[in-house]
């Protein structure tokens, strides 16, 4: 699926979850800004920068799963061009992870 197709998305029963992770996340972020602002030792604001990356892979790896697990898995069983699609998207995408 795209982003604005209109089908279930794979990641719907960990939706609440995911938020969370991501809210978190963005308020490890704020605090990282008034980290800079207030002027903190480097390798401290380097640590938090650490934990939001860590935590913003947490969330990937979890979206990672949920498509594989529900996107994947439903193309695979309708074969053919839908189902190699499906596995290149994946592909791609471990591949960016990978090097991010």
């Amino acid at each position: 699926m795209h982003a604005d197709d209109k089908a279930t998305v794979g990641y719907v029963d960990n939706k609440e979850q995911l938020l969370n992770r991501l809210r978190r996340a963005e308020g490890q972020v704020r605090g990282i800004e008034q980290m800079v602002e207030n002027d903190v030792y480097c390798i401290d604001v380097l640590t938090q920068v650490s934990a939001v990356t860590k935590a913003l892979e947490s969330v990937a790896l979890s979206l990672l799963d949920d498509h594989l697990s529900h996107c994947v898995a439903e193309a695979t069983e309708q074969g053919g061009e839908v189902a190699s699609l499906k596995l290149r998207e994946a592909s791609q995408a471990i591949a960016r992870l990978v090097r991010s």
